[in-house]
């Protein structure tokens, strides 16, 4: 078996950088899809887009590391894309329909779900900026960049994603006194 790993770009047609990115790289573009998305089968569905928005327009000259930085990129956008679609039929849905689910033993399963639920209550900007912020570990400036949104827009959406999590998570019913209200 040969090793891709070290050959130069040129060396490496497209079709081994997307197996090998698939391979090496493809759980963690799954998990910072879902982290984006919330939904493992729709993560799964921004990952495959994601890899054909890129490999369809650049063939040549990717490395891994290189490719892989695209797709991350085409996956946010992609999310963004869907989440401005999608904005316009929340407002007018009138069913949730809510799979069936399986109780878990482990309370950071309830923790992690928690969260997951947090996060998919989020808009799509500041969904995207807490993820960016906290699971890629970008600055503030590079998720400008990245979003095309002024520092000052992230800052906000970062504020404001934060306190309603800060809100949401905690434990407390903010209206709940302890019995000690006045009738």
């Amino acid at each position: 078996m040969e090793d891709h790993s070290s050959a130069s770009p040129a060396a490496q047609s497209w079709e081994q950088v997307v197996s090998q990115l698939v391979a090496e790289r493809g759980p963690a573009l799954e998990r910072y899809a879902l982290l984006l998305c919330g939904n493992a089968d729709d993560a799964a569905d921004l990952v495959q887009d994601a890899l054909v928005k890129t490999f369809g327009r650049l063939r040549n000259g990717f490395t891994v590391t290189s490719a892989e930085a695209y797709v991350r990129k085409a996956v946010l956008n992609t999310y963004l894309d869907r989440g401005r679609r999608q904005s316009r039929w929340r407002r007018i849905a009138h069913l949730d329909v809510a799979p069936d689910s399986q109780e878990s033993e482990s309370p950071s399963t309830e923790r992690r779900l928690d969260l997951l639920a947090q996060l998919h209550l989020l808009s799509p900007r500041e969904r995207a900026s807490v993820v960016l912020r906290y699971y890629e570990d970008l600055k503030v400036d590079d998720i400008s960049e990245s979003l095309g949104i002024s520092s000052g827009a992230v800052k906000r959406y970062l504020s404001d994603a934060l306190a309603k999590l800060a809100v949401s998570l905690t434990d407390e019913d903010p209206l709940d006194d302890g019995g000690r209200r006045a009738h």
